[in-house]
């Protein structure tokens, strides 16, 4: 290198470790926002800093499944009119069978809309552990092969207690199969961490990341109440979940899908709250990705 070299070199060097990685899109889950209709709820998303909304579109949701072909698009229509986006929506599809889904497909694939949650599976006495994840396997099976003709990509959200993902490990063997572009994961770390504490979330983490495609952002802490230990929901930064591990891991990999904000404590659908949610991400965001 001569000394021009050097001097470009050098110069620029501080240039590029300043330049911002892309970054994830920051979502609200409508879910916390039920009190607002379709306008308004895009209106005050944005009002607070949103890029975009997690749509429910489940029983009780901002969008009925027995409506979707005619509601999605207009729900969809006045969100995007406050120049939000509407990256994902959240349903309870488990099922090809559902009545629902090719329904849901086909307005999702109109309007442009990439990802979308699937509903719960739950583990019982009976059948047992293996057979259910079987079981859920093909009815997995079959609701992506609908999917994937419409071009959309399913995710798997983990939730702790007695539901089929809780581990994570048991969403690898469901996913097994299908491509990238077809399924992913749904990744939360609050339940990670619950089912996880001390080392099982990193190893999830590691699990997730190749195939993650969503992520739920939420918090939590251990409480002992009328002498059992519970998990209680509280604001982000106040509970258990090392948050800083898991952007850091995020920004590493390169992740840029949806983050979907859950405030699930009480409380937590005020918009003052939310908005204070709201500033913990960006500011974990930009740490992790670059200002």
């Amino acid at each position: 290198m001569n000394r021009r070299e050097f001097i470009l070199t050098t110069a620029a060097a501080p240039l590029a470790a300043q330049t911002p990685k892309a970054r994830p899109a920051l979502c609200v889950f409508s879910k916390h926002m039920a009190q607002f209709d379709w306008n308004t709820l895009g209106a005050k998303a944005k009002e607070l800093g949103f890029d975009g909304i997690d749509l429910t579109v489940r029983p009780k949701g901002h969008v009925l499944p027995e409506r979707v072909a005619e509601d999605l698009p207009k729900a969809v229509d006045a969100i995007r009119k406050h120049g939000l986006s509407v990256p994902m929506i959240t349903t309870d599809l488990k099922d090809a069978s559902d009545p629902a889904a090719k329904p849901t497909f086909e307005a999702m694939k109109k309007l442009g809309i990439p990802l979308y949650k699937i509903g719960y599976w739950q583990y019982r006495k009976d059948p047992d552990v293996l057979a259910t994840i079987e079981q859920c396997k093909a009815k997995f099976k079959g609701l992506v092969a609908l999917s994937s003709q419409y071009g959309l990509t399913a995710g798997l959200h983990n939730h702790s207690a007695n539901y089929v993902g809780c581990s994570v490990w048991d969403y690898r063997e469901i996913l097994a199969g299908s491509s990238p572009k077809e399924a992913g994961y749904y990744f939360d770390p609050g339940h990670s961490v619950i089912e996880g504490g001390a080392f099982a979330w990193r190893v999830s983490l590691d699990i997730v990341l190749p195939r993650l495609k969503m992520s739920a952002i939420k918090d939590f802490y251990w409480e002992k109440r009328d002498g059992k230990w519970r998990t209680t929901w509280c604001p982000l930064g106040q509970g258990m979940v090392p948050w800083l591990d898991f952007f850091a891991a995020y920004a590493k990999a390169g992740y840029t899908g949806p983050l979907s904000l859950h405030s699930e404590y009480p409380g937590g659908e005020e918009l003052s709250a939310i908005q204070k949610d709201l500033e913990f991400i960006k500011r974990q965001v930009a740490s992790a990705y670059g200002t």
